[in-house]
């Protein structure tokens, strides 16, 4: 449960206002010329000192993820939970998947869940939309086997950057380098031509053949608080399974909200917010609702300047990365607290015309979502809740919210201090 409260987070990932980490990497990205493009600014930003002395470094002495070399491999002896009654089998839930693209060579690593088939092969759960799978299809194009190295445990900020939503070109223990500011020690791998961290618990080594049939994983009790079905992944061999002397395992257990994943997605939320206002500079805040699993709801508060800029803004995040799977986005102008859902719900009610203000839009949802008529693709809703402009057809007068003068706030706040009543 190292993830299990936002305290812990911040505890595990060495930092107490997560937000800091975007700010410094928006101010690195700002000293570089307006002209570059997005992929010329990240060239440049790989070459500052700041971030060379901080890329992941090979190490020649015993590393202590190999310390112990299970011979033969043997999923069977290590603890993997069964968490529903009616999932397919036991799952490696906290895996750090790591892989390599085969055109560019970078490394990538993400966060899949792995069905144990049997004593030495799982499931491998890519879904369409994510890299792994995208570099496994690489691989398939080629017909050549794809090497893969699992690793648990280690350093929680590993685990945290195989979730980050991160650009393809960016190595993500690049990244966890960045927020620990120190490297992330590798070591080669005992029977594939991969690096794995020096320091994890456990790695798993193996390969996927493209050439195999894929097989039927789950059902497994999901993040969505629901049983996804029983669906056709590749299937990942394992060649070797090495661990440290005093190994622990790491597992999660997701299910309806919240569960630990949710403060994962909660740090991504507060990180990765920088980056947006540095894209488009009308965002004040993002919030993820937990309750919307963190792709089912995205609510952005905007500095509205024009009109139209609302449903600008949707578009522009549907057009981002993970976000493309959002299902539902609400958009509302600063004024407003996005993180109090029920002042947010007062306000969305009260500026909303239905008929105006709703867009409707098809297209690719997460794999996991199960209530569109199709896998993965399917309608999204935006809801456009900034007050609005004669040229958006508002044709009255739109009233000013009540708040109180900042003096008279201060004011009461002291009484309140001296009468000991806590804020």
């Amino acid at each position: 449960n190292t993830f299990g409260s936002k305290e812990r987070i911040k505890l595990a990932l060495g930092i107490n206002h997560l937000e800091d980490i975007g700010e410094e990497l928006f101010r690195l990205l700002k000293s570089i010329p307006t002209a570059f493009t997005w992929q010329e600014k990240l060239k440049v930003l790989l070459n500052l000192s700041q971030i060379k002395n901080i890329f992941p470094k090979i190490i020649n002495r015993k590393a202590p993820s190999q310390e112990i070399i299970m011979k033969p491999p043997n999923l069977d002896l290590l603890p993997i939970l069964t968490c529903w009654p009616k999932d397919g089998g036991p799952f490696i839930t906290l895996p750090i998947v790591i892989t390599k693209d085969p055109e560019t060579g970078i490394r990538n690593c993400g966060m899949y869940r792995l069905q144990k088939f049997s004593s030495t092969t799982t499931g491998m759960h890519w879904q369409l939309h994510k890299d792994g799978r995208r570099i496994f299809n690489y691989y398939q194009k080629r017909g050549e086997r794809m090497e893969v190295a699992v690793v648990l445990g280690g350093d929680p900020v590993l685990t945290y950057v195989a979730t980050a939503p991160l650009p393809p070109e960016v190595d993500e223990l690049l990244f966890a380098g960045y927020i620990k500011k120190s490297p992330v020690e590798l070591v080669n791998g005992i029977t594939i031509d991969l690096e794995v961290p020096a320091q994890a618990d456990f790695v798993i080594e193996g390969y996927i053949d493209p050439k195999e049939s894929f097989k039927a994983e789950g059902p497994f009790g999901d993040h969505t608080g629901f049983y996804t079905p029983v669906e056709d992944f590749p299937v990942f061999r394992v060649t070797a399974i090495s661990h440290r002397k005093d190994a622990v395992y790491p597992t999660t257990i997701v299910g309806i909200p919240p569960k630990e994943d949710a403060y994962l997605g909660w740090a991504t939320e507060r990180i990765f917010t920088p980056f947006l206002r540095m894209l488009y500079p009308e965002i004040v805040d993002l919030h993820l609702p937990i309750e919307g699993g963190f792709h089912n709801l995205a609510i952005v508060s905007i500095k509205k300047t024009y009109p139209g800029q609302g449903k600008k803004i949707m578009h522009s995040l549907w057009g981002m990365g993970q976000m493309m799977l959002t299902k539902c986005i609400i958009v509302v102008e600063d004024e407003v607290d996005i993180h109090n859902l029920k002042q947010l719900s007062w306000y969305v009610l009260s500026n909303v015309d239905p008929q105006r203000d709703l867009v409707f839009w098809e297209g690719p949802l997460d794999q996991l979502d199960h209530a569109s008529n199709f896998p993965a693709y399917g309608s999204k809703i935006g809801i456009d809740a900034t007050r609005k402009w004669k040229e958006e057809g508002y044709t009255r007068t739109w009233p000013e919210m009540i708040t109180m003068t900042p003096e008279v706030k201060k004011k009461v706040d002291e009484i309140w201090n001296q009468l000991g009543i806590p804020l």
